[in-house]
């Protein structure tokens, strides 16, 4: 997997984001964010993800999705349970997926994150082929930035968010990551 000079990665599902904006002048993404999601919550498949990040989610399809409609949000890449990887914001812009956020007493992590979705959610563990993309998105994205940091959602946003959750297994990853 390589990234253009766009920021996107050749060969990959594109689905763009209007969920973004520009780094801070000179800031480069320096961390990784692992995050978790599900639409509804704790079901899998369909686009309700995709359709979140592009501010098209339909209301009347499910009642969860009267709550968080009004919400901007996105991440740079999406892992699904298949390990098929989508990407909604190129590299060098700026996602919004962290929130009110501090990483070794840096505050605002948008500014200097990549932010990765995996589909699932807290409860549930992760599936193999999930370990096996993030593990090759990370070296695909080390290859491309200075990204020298890998940090749980809730790691940065402790007491208020949870994900990845207690099944995300950060061994299983590292070990993935450093398999080749």
């Amino acid at each position: 997997m390589k990234f253009g000079a766009d920021g996107l990665a050749r060969g990959m599902r594109q689905v763009p984001s209007p969920n973004c904006d520009d780094r801070p002048p000179g800031t480069l993404a320096t961390l990784l964010v692992v995050h978790a999601i599900s639409l509804p919550p704790g079901h899998y498949g369909g686009d309700a993800i995709e359709r979140l990040f592009t501010n098209r989610l339909d209301t009347a399809e499910h009642p969860y999705y009267r709550e968080i409609a009004h919400l901007r949000v996105s991440a740079h890449f999406l892992v699904h349970r298949d390990g098929a990887l989508v990407q909604f914001v190129p590299i060098g812009r700026r996602a919004w997926h962290a929130g009110v956020s501090t990483w070794r007493a840096r505050a605002r992590c948008n500014d200097f994150s990549i932010g990765v979705e995996l589909e699932g959610c807290d409860d549930d563990a992760f599936s193999p082929a999930q370990y096996e993309s993030l593990a090759a998105l990370a070296r695909a994205l080390r290859t491309a930035l200075p990204l020298r940091d890998f940090a749980a959602h809730s790691e940065i946003a402790p007491g208020r968010k949870t994900d990845p959750g207690p099944r995300f297994d950060l061994h299983r990853f590292l070990a993935a990551l450093a398999a080749r």
